[in-house]
């Protein structure tokens, strides 16, 4: 549920993330302007041109393209959400669980091990919605214009590419299990130095313990995740363009060196910010309905 409501209020922030993340040739009609210039040959040149910010690119759809742009994607978000986190946090349980018995129960080794096991699993399995949900994000049309609903994008990407097509940003999502890696790492120390704290703090301060637990999950996953973004950003750039349609980008070493080459290493870094704003609170709210609901199935 906090993840379905997570999705449709941070929908705008998603689909401003993933157009600033693709190539610049789909960036440039939308809110730039196309300028060109004499080079020494004679031929034309087209200056590389700087990355728009969150609220210009946000500004320019909504003029351009209408509000239901801002939407667009929601309907595979919605789809691959739950079973998505079903997966990711049953495949994370059930390897903790069975790596506390081989290794030293509870430790960072167990943890990273985990969480390697759920991010391949749920990237491997999720996939193909979340390609359909960039191909229709990166569907830039006026008004007018009539956009390919959820169905009709895969129907076209299985006709033009196969099932193959679905697949395609795979090796970046693989690369981005290291995010997941930090993520877990870092949160599963700090819930550790909660507990640890917890019989310190003075009565007084808990008007409510479990309202204070909550807030210290929240804060928890917060910083974690803050940290494992900023890390390991960089493979949801090369992600969107490996899944752009009709992408020159064909795997994951070439991608991140053709970006690099032709953009900056800056380029790595387009919509981190859309990202954190979006993903930040989703994720601390997230995490830590997740605590309190199986604290209270324990109870139960």
């Amino acid at each position: 549920c906090g993840g379905t409501a997570g999705a449709i209020l941070t929908c705008p922030l998603e689909v401003v993330k993933t157009r600033l993340q693709s190539s610049s040739l789909a960036l440039r009609p939308l809110c730039l302007p196309e300028v060109q210039l004499q080079g020494l040959s004679g031929g034309l040149v087209r200056p590389a041109l700087p990355s728009p910010g969150v609220l210009q690119l946000m500004r320019a759809i909504l003029e351009k393209e209408g509000i239901r742009s801002l939407f667009r994607g929601l309907g595979p978000n919605l789809v691959g959400v739950a079973p998505s986190r079903a997966i990711y946090f049953a495949a994370y349980a059930g390897a903790k669980e069975k790596l506390n018995v081989v290794f030293v129960p509870e430790s960072k080794k167990v943890h990273m091990l985990s969480a390697v096991c759920a991010g391949v699993t749920s990237a491997t399995l999720t996939n193909p919605i979340w390609l359909v949900k960039t191909r229709m994000q990166l569907e830039a049309r006026a008004r007018e214009e009539k956009h390919s609903n959820a169905l009709q994008c895969a129907m076209r990407v299985y006709r033009m590419e196969g099932l193959r097509g679905f697949y395609r940003g795979i090796s970046a999502s693989y690369a981005g299990v290291s995010e997941t890696v930090i993520h877990f790492v870092i949160y599963e120390a700090l819930k550790q130095r909660l507990r640890e704290q917890q019989p310190l703090l003075p009565a007084a301060l808990a008007f409510a313990p479990n309202c204070r637990d909550f807030c210290g999950l929240m804060a928890a996953a917060a910083i974690s995740k803050t940290c494992a973004s900023c890390i390991a950003y960089p493979h949801e750039v090369i992600r969107t363009r490996l899944r752009e349609e009709g992408s020159r980008y064909r795997s994951f070493v070439q991608t991140l060196r053709l970006v690099v080459h032709e953009e900056g290493p800056l380029a790595l870094y387009r919509g981190l910010l859309a990202q954190m704003m979006r993903q930040i609170p989703n994720t601390a709210i997230m995490m830590a309905t997740y605590e309190l609901i199986i604290h209270l199935a324990t109870k139960v």
